[in-house]
Parts: structure tokens; sequence; C-alpha cells
């Protein structure tokens, strides 16, 4: 017994590293279940930043308390040794670099879990802004925080910032001749987030490239539009800097420009028909009555009395608008065999066919 008392007093050390180690190993697991607590009550809670706190903090905080830890003991293991080694000089430097690390990691974590809390909850609505908005202030954030945190580190290690800033710049003036393109692309997606004449889930086209569908991604190099018919479109940025974009997305009303033909031989009703038609478009419930509505006789065609209609719907969602156009024709075409007259189909009438037979 007395030996063993005397081999403890003399290796002290192993005893402290053993206490370390053990408050260590307790401080996590106490600190796991209590996170494990706080991250149950936070997520059937409504507030959109305290479960982002919590989830993006948890593995850097059990972490930082290993940092600590192995910090503690390597110093333990410094003070007990006789014989001095260089590695262990390094300690406090490696713990001031990871504790760096475990906060570039909690900031990037914490604004993705941010963003991606605004867009699943469909809390745009508080702010000003859309989601193509928060997904590209998330970008730049987590891209500041890691240049931010790869400084200090740098500046940590004793290697000077103004040295690297310089050698950044010209490297900056040789990638940039080699990569034009890209920069070019990078810049046009900026302006796109910048204008934002689209955003994701909008319908867009162009008159001059063979572009039409729904708008899937927009990155930093390319946006992604499916197609109508379900085909990936993969479009540089660079391009939407000199091509026409439409946005139908974005439309006030859909429009309804319809051209009808008569009989000649219903020549007389044709006023009490456009009466009629004009009525019912004013009166019908999913016709803005508010924009331009045009009921007129219009023209004597070769075959036809033409009468146009021109209005708007207030729905510009595409396949109610067909729906709604549909009722319209077809009241239409009520109104017309109402007052026994009916749409004129091409014809040719011979004069004098009579006067031949007879001869």
């Amino acid at each position: 017994m007395a030996s063993l008392l005397s081999w403890i007093n003399d290796n002290n050390w192993i005893v402290h590293i053993f206490g370390i180690v053990l408050a260590t190993v307790l401080t996590n697991f106490i600190l796991r279940r209590v996170l494990n607590r706080l991250q149950q009550k936070t997520t059937n809670t409504s507030n959109l930043w305290d479960d982002a706190v919590i989830e993006a903090g948890r593995k850097p905080l059990l972490l930082f308390v290993w940092v600590v830890g192995v910090s503690l003991a390597a110093e333990v293991i410094e003070l007990s040794t006789d014989t001095p080694n260089d590695i262990f000089q390094y300690t406090g430097l490696a713990r001031q670099i990871a504790i760096i690390v475990l906060l570039m990691m909690f900031l990037v974590k914490l604004i993705s879990k941010i963003e991606q809390n605004i867009i699943k909850n469909k809390a745009l609505k508080d702010v000003d802004a859309d989601e193509v908005t928060v997904r590209v202030l998330g970008r730049l954030l987590r891209i500041s925080v890691l240049i931010t945190g790869t400084l200090v580190v740098l500046q940590t290690l004793g290697i000077s910032i103004s040295g690297v800033l310089a050698f950044g710049g010209i490297g900056g003036v040789a990638v940039g001749f080699a990569a034009k393109d890209l920069l070019a692309n990078f810049f046009g997606g900026l302006m796109i987030y910048l204008d934002r004449p689209f955003s994701i889930g909008d319908w867009v086209s162009s008159p001059d490239r063979n572009i039409e569908g729904t708008v899937e991604d927009i990155g930093w190099r390319l946006t992604k539009i499916r197609t109508f018919d379900k085909r990936p479109l993969y479009i540089p940025n660079s391009m939407f800097n000199t091509i026409i974009v439409e946005n139908p997305s974005r439309m006030s009303n859909r429009r309804i420009y319809e051209t009808i033909g008569l009989r000649y031989c219903d020549s007389a009703k044709m006023g009490d028909i456009v009466d009629a038609v004009k009525t019912m478009l004013l009166n019908h419930e999913e016709i803005d009555s508010t924009q331009t509505l045009i009921v007129n006789f219009d023209a004597m065609a070769a075959s036809s009395l033409d009468f146009f209609v021109y209005t708007f719907t207030k729905t510009t969602e595409w396949v109610r608008f067909h729906e709604i156009k549909q009722d319209v024709l077809l009241k239409i075409i009520a109104i017309i065999h109402d007052h026994d007259a009916d749409i004129a189909f091409p014809t040719r009438t011979l004069d004098g066919l009579d006067s031949l037979q007879q001869q």
C-alpha cells in the first residue's frame, strides 16, 4: 500500500490527467442531455431563430469541450515532464485555431439553418424579400464568414494578412483574364439578384431565344429552367444581359381577344348581338370590368360581318384562364343563336344563276 501511495505521489500528473478527462466526459454528457431537452422545446415553438441557434451550436459546443479538455491535459503533461518537448509549445496555438474553426462552423451552420427556416416556414411575407434574395444573402454571409475566419487563422499563425491581400490582388488580375466567361456569368447572376426580373417558380420566356419554362434554380454561374415538356435547360447567367426576358407570371390580367363573324343575312341583328355580348361580359364574375372592355362591329369581310371581343380576366393562372375563355365563347355562341343568327363560314354565291337557267 505504501508503495502504491509512493507511486501516485511520484506520478501525480496521471491523476490530474484522469481528472481532466473524466470532467471532460461528464461535461460532454451533461451538455448533450441539456441540448437535447432544449432542442425538443424549441422545435415546438413558432420562433424561427431559437431552434436554429441550438442546432447550429450543438456540434461546435460539444467539440469545444473536448478541445479545452485535451489542451488542458497536454499542458499538464508538459509541466510534468522533465525533458521539454517542442510539440507542447504549440498547444495554446492549436487551441486558438480550433476555437476559431469551431466559431466558423457555428456561424455557417446558423446562417444555413436560418435560411432554411425562412424558406420552409414561408416567413417571407413578414419581410421585404423573396426566396431568391434570402438564398443569395445566405451565400454571401457564409462566404464572408469563411473568408474572415481564414484571414484570422492566418494572422494567428503569424502570416501577414497584408501580404496575402497583396498577393490576392495580383492573383485576381491573372484569374480575371483566365476566367473571363466565369466572371461574366458571376456578375450576370449578381444582376439577376439585384434587378430580380424573375424569381424561382416564375414562368419565363425569351422571344430572342428558344427559352420558355419555369425557373427552378438561380446559381452563381447557371440558371436552371424546366421547360414545359419537363426538360431541364441550363442557361449561363451572362446571357440574360443581352436577351429580352418576358415574365408572364407577373401579369396583372390575361387577355381575351377574339374576332367572330356573322352571316351577311344577319346584318340587321348585329347591333343587338354586340350589345348583348357586352352586357354579358360586364356581368361576368371572372371578367375584370375595370380593365379595357371592347365589343364592336369591326369589318365586312368576304364571307362574314365581323365583330371583335377585347377584354381581360381577373385570373392570371393559365389553366383557369382557358376555362374562363371557353365559358365566354360558349355564352357568345348562345347569344348569337338566341337572336336567330349564326356564325358565318366561307361561302360563295353565284348571282344571275336563275337567268342562266332560263336561257
